[in-house]
């Protein structure tokens, strides 16, 4: 691994040849959806009526910056971080009503949002739960900053600052994870948290044309040595009867499915942000992630799957687990999008996940912050995919 040093050094790492826009979506995608929006297209106009109904969309909104966030009750510090993944959901909200509409109200609210952060954050603290507010919020803050980078409204040196307090807080936390897991050996953690932080690094990279901290995060995923690299987190492949298609267990399937979903959430967010720079994280291990999804979206629509024996450090999982089973979580927009239509490949089940997902309470489209609860994990994903990914 590379020093903790050479990761963040911007004075070192600095490239011209990332893609601007090009984390989670690029210029190409934003065309593509002013079109849909502008013809009032199905689904995705009822995916912007949702998104513009949002009260975090609104450019009126006042956002909350803290000097320390507190995730995890330590015995002293009261926990406080709502503020950071409720104004990181605003900023990306109202970034993408910009880039819809160019109505700049909407820009100088999102910008209003990621300066105020910029120049109050200093620490994020708490239990190891901050190392999971390091991981969720730095890629939502990022990515919503990368929105941001090309608007003229926004003013250089707050710009700069962003990106400044996004490698110091965010990022520093993200590597120190990755490489010490909060003095734990690598199996300790379970993959959600790798992958959070893996892709907080690929999006603070990719805003800061930081190609080593990119590239140190690809790298992690095509061969680390903890549950966040592919290799690793795959535990069995299957072959489906009649299909033939393989079906992966994941590395949480026996712990429980509101993490297995999170998982493949986060698979995807990383992946995407990957390929929108060329690589085709998708596509390797044998399309593991698609694998993998397929997996955890046949057992939470109700079908049973297969199941190999895992020890984890909590002991032997021997069962899938059913605890939170039929999950309902925004994210497999992004995986149907792109291996079913993009790639043409069958995603049958995730396609019925992601349905399953959306009829459940957001109208049949997929919603985002604020629409699937007040609590953190209504806020992991960014969501609206029905908007932002369907072709």
């Amino acid at each position: 691994m590379r020093s903790l040093f050479s990761i963040l050094s911007l004075s070192t790492a600095v490239t011209a040849t990332f893609v601007h826009p090009g984390a989670l979506h690029t210029t190409e995608d934003f065309e593509r959806i002013r079109t849909h929006v502008a013809n009032a297209d199905e689904p995705w106009n009822s995916t912007w009526t949702l998104l513009t109904s949002s009260s975090y969309a609104q450019s009126s909104y006042t956002p909350t910056p803290k000097e320390t966030v507190y995730r995890g009750y330590n015995g002293v510090d009261s926990e406080n971080y709502p503020s950071l993944y409720r104004d990181t959901a605003a900023a990306y909200q109202l970034a993408i009503r910009w880039l819809v509409t160019k109505d700049t109200s909407y820009a100088d609210a999102a910008v209003n949002i990621l300066s105020s952060w910029a120049a109050s954050l200093t620490d994020i603290e708490g239990t190891s739960d901050k190392f999971l507010a390091s991981g969720l919020y730095g890629y939502q803050m990022a990515n919503a900053a990368e929105f941001m980078r090309d608007y003229s409204g926004w003013a250089s040196d707050n710009k700069t600052l962003t990106g400044t307090m996004l490698t110091n807080v965010f990022a520093s936390m993200n590597t120190r994870f990755l490489e010490e897991h909060n003095g734990q050996d690598y199996y300790h953690y379970y993959a959600n948290w790798d992958l959070c932080n893996l892709a907080s690094l690929l999006a603070i990279g990719i805003f800061t044309d930081n190609q080593t901290m990119f590239d140190y995060a690809v790298n992690y995923v095509r061969t680390g040595p903890s549950n966040g690299a592919l290799p690793v987190f795959g535990i069995a492949n299957y072959t489906e009867s009649g299909s033939g298609k393989i079906l992966t267990q994941g590395q949480e399937a026996g712990r429980d499915q509101g993490h297995a979903t999170l998982d493949m959430m986060l698979w995807g967010v990383i992946a995407q942000q990957a390929y929108n720079q060329g690589i085709d994280l998708f596509a390797e291990y044998e399309n593991q992630i698609l694998n993998s999804a397929e997996y955890v979206a046949k057992y939470n629509v109700g079908s049973d799957v297969p199941y190999t024996l895992y020890q984890s450090y909590q002991g032997n999982q021997t069962l899938i687990s059913n605890a939170s089973c039929g999950s309902i979580r925004p994210g497999f927009e992004l995986l149907s999008a792109h291996y079913g239509q993009l790639k043409g490949l069958n995603s049958s089940w995730t396609d019925a996940y992601r349905d399953m997902v959306n009829s459940n309470s957001t109208g049949g489209v997929e919603g985002g912050g604020g629409n699937y609860g007040t609590s953190s994990g209504g806020f992991d994903g960014l969501g609206f995919g029905t908007l932002l990914y369907r072709l």
